[in-house]
């Protein structure tokens, strides 16, 4: 009997990341998610510029390249052109939030019906490890290499937090995968997501924080842990907005 195995909509490619990068983990919960939802065949993923560049070669269904930063306007044109379409941006913070911030609050209080996996490691990954506009006040990178400084460089960009004020944006929560409950978790609400794009609910997006231990200049391990120590304080976890427990709770 076979109790695990590789989700139907992840190709059989190996994974270009680097060891306890945790790309890999959130391409398994998506990929889990339109399997068990069964919309592969429906649905269209955007890749962006950053680590998770090759996205395109990982999942089963159909995949667009677009220029950095504007992965929330490539969905929203295709959403909109085929409205069927179920549409999902996969998209670091970088891309999601320094370049791609305009069409990032822009879909979202529009409320374009899309779903966004955002993936928050506090860094640049693949252009050297600079800062990004989610790096923690006194982390050491390439281009703070005395920490930042708030005063000098502002202060880090709270995506959820920004996010959830926007009348469009129908869900937004933050999640991590540093733990098996923590993953349980992170899949649940990566599902949701896209059910709600399914429902015509509107924007939804899940924040996952993530390691960059290369970057960071960790350990697997230390990474993990500082990302527990560091990272968690200053980005809660749970849930920033859900319409639906709103009609709930009215």
């Amino acid at each position: 009997m076979i109790v695990f195995d590789k989700p139907k909509a992840l190709s059989n490619v190996p994974l270009h990341y680097c060891p306890c990068c945790t790309h890999g983990i959130v391409h398994r919960l998506v990929a889990e998610a339109l399997d068990a939802l069964d919309i592969t065949d429906k649905t269209v993923g955007v890749a962006p510029v950053g680590c998770s560049v090759f996205a395109y070669n990982y999942f089963e269904c159909d995949m667009i390249q677009a220029a950095h930063g504007r992965a929330p306007a490539v969905a929203t044109g295709v959403k909109r052109t085929h409205p069927d379409t179920i549409v999902f941006t996969y998209q670091g913070d970088g891309d999601l939030a320094a370049i791609g911030t305009a069409e990032t609050v822009h879909s979202a209080t529009r409320g374009e019906n899309i779903t966004i996996i955002f993936i928050n490691n506090a860094i640049y990954g693949m252009t050297g490890g600079q800062m990004a506009p989610t790096t923690l006040p006194g982390q050491v990178t390439t281009t703070s290499p005395y920490g930042r400084d708030p005063k000098i460089q502002g202060n880090p960009v709270r995506v959820c937090e920004m996010l959830y004020t926007l009348d469009g944006v129908a869900y937004a929560e933050r999640v991590s995968v540093d733990t098996p409950k923590n993953i349980n978790n992170a899949k649940r609400a990566i599902k949701k997501a896209f059910q709600n794009q399914i429902d015509g609910k509107g924007f939804s997006i899940i924040e996952v924080l993530s390691t960059c231990p290369t970057n960071w200049g960790m350990s697997p391990a230390d990474s993990l842990e500082w990302l527990r120590q560091n990272m968690m304080p200053h980005y809660p976890l749970g849930v920033y907005k859900d319409i639906d427990a709103k009609k709930e709770e009215n």
